[in-house]
């Protein structure tokens, strides 16, 4: 059976022991040679060009951007740089819907050939609840996902752009670094093409640990 192409992917999920996550990845055609990298404070993964591949910003302004935050009780993973405003509105005291809607409704979705989705998925520590928002040229959509341990939701920027039940499937991952191999190749996942990372955040002791993954070619 062949692959299907979603692009960029976002997803909230609870680990078999009832650990909240959340997760990206990257998945590209057009912008293979990146990868993610840490800051040195340890509360933020950005998504960066690979060395010798710099000149690439200059193609494209969106491949370059912060893909995970985290913020207090907040995990905020998402595909632009609509994760800092996200973040920096939950920081402020506005619940996940708000902070989501007001953010993709002020940045609106991505000017480039394919009017690309911004998507953005947020979760918090010690809650089965996540939250996955959209906005497409045809309109915006934000869900909250209320999960049982082992289950997860996805959103993609093409093909399954609509936050729905219907995107809910299994998830045995454990820990951040375990997340990143699944949301890879793990589950339904291995059904989507062009992997080229994964960030991940997973609730350990009441706060979010992250973890990210780069698929060697």
């Amino acid at each position: 059976m062949s692959q299907i192409y979603l692009g960029r992917i976002v997803a909230v999920g609870v680990t078999p022991s009832g650990k909240a996550a959340a997760l990206y990845r990257v998945s590209s055609r057009s912008f293979p040679n990146r990868m993610a990298q840490l800051s040195a404070g340890g509360k933020c993964i950005a998504i960066i060009p690979k060395s010798g591949f710099e000149k690439d910003i200059a193609r494209s302004p969106y491949i370059a951007y912060n893909a995970a935050r985290l913020v207090g009780p907040y995990a905020v993973l998402a595909n632009g740089s609509h994760t800092d405003p996200v973040a920096e509105k939950l920081a402020m005291g506005l619940p996940p819907r708000d902070a989501i809607a007001l953010t993709l409704l002020a940045m609106d979705y991505e000017k480039d050939d394919y009017n690309t989705p911004r998507i953005v998925a947020v979760a918090q520590t010690d809650s089965p609840v996540g939250w996955l928002g959209t906005i497409r040229a045809d309109g915006m959509d934000v869900r909250s996902f209320e999960l049982k341990p082992g289950q997860i939701a996805h959103l993609s920027t093409y093909e399954h752009n609509i936050p729905t039940t219907c995107r809910i499937g299994d998830f045995d991952a454990e820990s951040a670094d375990e997340a990143c191999r699944y949301i890879l190749d793990g589950g339904h996942f291995a059904d989507f093409s062009n992997p080229i990372t994964a960030v991940v955040a997973v609730a350990e002791g009441g706060e979010f640990s992250l973890a990210s993954r780069d698929v060697k070619v």
